[in-house]
């Protein structure tokens, strides 16, 4: 069975259940993901003993705002359409990464998910050697693309394929205000260093953890067009499907995207006699993903 004859064999009252949506459990998470962002980094600014080893989990609890922030795009984590799009573009500032550009790029990865030439995420290569791991889980890559992007849209250059001509101003106007507030954040470190330690070295920080987290979703996985086979869902600890918004339940999400977050382990709960790919942590699949490069 592929993920489009699973949907279809589902009875039309439980595909309406399940892919209701509401603002209750998104404000719930929200409230808890940002009420430990300000708790981290409240004890860092006031120079708490110890606040250093601190650094590496407040850059964990900013990066993994990108699991929300990708969900956004599908307009799931909450009912109402502002709530999704405003959540998603605080995460995009964090992690300079343009939400409505994302959202573009996101639509044509679900689209073309694993599948060579039309699938946005392999545009570029997964690390293929030892040395090339190092490169892409240091997030070094990633702040290079990232600033070279930021660079093209605020200079009005929306030049991918995958953007819709009525999308762009839209893109490019947010860019350029997102350029804005960096620009104001480097003032404010001329007579605070403040946003240097809550943010700017937490993410800097954290970003390997992230790199590691999302090559096992598609990593090594069959580039065909099944859902259930070309991504991949990661058994994992509950404060780590907390952390991911229940995003290691990825299969689920490819299968049925339209599902809000909170009712993944249900998806699960339906699909797992069909997942194919599977990895029991993201320390197996990271060990598994080195073994076949070494």
């Amino acid at each position: 069975m592929d993920h489009k004859a699973f949907l279809s064999a589902l009875p039309a009252d439980l595909r309406e259940a399940m892919t209701e949506r509401s603002d209750g459990p998104g404000l719930w998470h929200l409230t808890g993901h940002l009420g430990a962002i300000v708790a981290v980094g409240g004890l860092i600014a006031a120079g708490v003993p110890g606040w250093w080893a601190l650094l590496p989990v407040q850059g964990m609890l900013i990066v993994f705002l990108f699991t929300l922030e990708h969900e956004a795009t599908h307009r799931t984590p909450f009912r109402t359409v502002w709530l999704n799009d405003w959540v998603g573009r605080l995460c995009g500032v964090l992690l300079v990464l343009p939400f409505e550009w994302f959202r573009a790029f996101h639509m044509a990865h679900h689209r073309w998910t694993n599948l060579p030439g039309k699938d946005p995420e392999l545009a570029g290569p997964k690390p293929a050697t030892l040395r090339a791991w190092v490169w892409h889980v240091s997030g070094v890559p990633y702040w290079i693309s990232e600033v070279r992007l930021m660079a093209r849209l605020v200079a009005g250059r929306v030049t991918d394929e995958f953007v819709a001509e009525g999308a762009k101003a839209r893109i490019v106007a947010e860019a350029r205000w997102m350029a804005g507030v960096y620009g104001l954040a480097a003032l404010s470190l001329l007579w605070s260093p403040v946003l240097l330690w809550v943010w700017l070295v937490p993410v800097l920080l954290g970003q390997p953890f992230l790199r590691l987290y999302l090559l096992a979703e598609h990593g090594d996985c069959p580039e065909v067009v099944n859902m259930f086979e070309n991504t991949r869902t990661t058994f994992t600890t509950a404060l780590m499907r907390w952390l991911a918004w229940n995003m290691p339940y990825h299969v689920e999400h490819h299968v049925w995207p339209t599902v809000p977050f909170h009712r993944l382990p249900q998806v699960h709960g339906l699909i797992k006699a069909e997942l194919r790919v599977t990895a029991k942590g993201y320390a197996a699949f990271t060990r598994d993903y080195l073994a076949r490069r070494l």
